[in-house]
């Protein structure tokens, strides 16, 4: 090694000083170390991929799930299947500093086997989108002045800036909320139902029935919601269940059907969730009477 080069590296090391190691657990509980903050990062839940952008850190990521197509750059990355069914030989192949993915894929115990660094976080709620966030925020080594903190703040900022956009005749409804064809529903203990209930909204199904359940369609009939709002990401047909037509929302056709990328925002707990909180206050004003 030349003179030049070697005192070049000692001023490097000198100066700057060795890669910091930092350590985080995740939502098995399990504490992660890393020697140093991860440069190649694959993410297998589009919530956890649209995080690490937000944190401004997108050029890290070397590998995705079928399901991250936000932002518009992921969509050019290697695609590695899905949680429930990951390309792990694809995986292994990118060389990967850590693996996103959530606590229910199947894919941990396979990648830890084979040396790999995975970090499980999975989100469901207000609360777990700021957690999380944080700890992207450690992992990629990003100042929560400038990183996790900051995010946070603007997202809930603008959260209550979409309620406090809508007029009072807006608020006073009551919303039922489809995520899939079955019914399923966003109950009230699920992300969309804070969400709904931060807009000063009443969702038809209760707590008690879980973050999304699966109904019975007289369910809702019984419930009769002002408002029907429908983030169906598989865009089945829009098909009317057995009694529907008797609903005050049908028969007033105030339904607000979400299209492919609108759908794609309002049901991922992640950063994009002000922007979803605007889609459903815009619905509510357009379909408040």
């Amino acid at each position: 090694m030349k003179r030049s080069t070697a005192l070049f590296l000692f001023l490097c090391v000198t100066l700057l000083g060795p890669a910091r190691a930092l350590q985080v657990t995740d939502d098995r509980g399990v504490s992660v170390t890393f020697a140093q903050s991860p440069q190649r990062i694959v993410s297998l839940l589009p919530s956890l991929t649209e995080g690490v952008c937000a944190l401004e850190q997108c050029q890290r990521i070397v590998g995705v799930d079928r399901y991250s197509n936000y932002p518009a750059s992921v969509r050019r990355l290697p695609v590695m299947g899905g949680g429930l069914d990951p390309n792990i030989e694809g995986i292994v192949a990118l060389k990967p500093d850590v693996v996103l993915l959530a606590v229910s894929s199947r894919a941990s115990q396979r990648l830890e086997s084979l040396g790999i660094k995975v970090v499980a976080l999975e989100p469901k709620s207000h609360a777990d989108v700021r957690r999380v966030l944080s700890v992207l925020g450690v992992l990629l080594d990003v100042p929560e002045d400038v990183g996790a903190t900051r995010l946070w703040r603007i997202i809930d900022s603008s959260v209550s800036a979409a309620a406090q956009s809508l007029s009072p005749k807006a608020r006073n409804v009551r919303v039922y909320f489809e995520v899939s064809r079955g019914p399923y529903a966003a109950g009230e203990s699920s992300f969309i139902g804070e969400t709904l209930a931060r807009l000063g909204v009443k969702n038809v199904v209760p707590a008690s029935l879980g973050p999304f359940p699966r109904l019975n369609p007289e369910f809702v009939v019984r419930a009769n919601p002002d408002v029907i709002m429908v983030g169906n990401r598989s865009m089945q047909a829009l098909v009317a269940y057995p009694g529907w037509s008797s609903i005050k929302a049908v028969k007033e056709q105030r339904i607000c059907v979400f299209g492919v990328d609108e759908s794609d925002v309002v049901v991922r707990p992640g950063p994009r969730m002000a922007e979803a909180a605007r889609l459903m206050a815009k619905c509510l004003e357009d379909k408040a009477r």
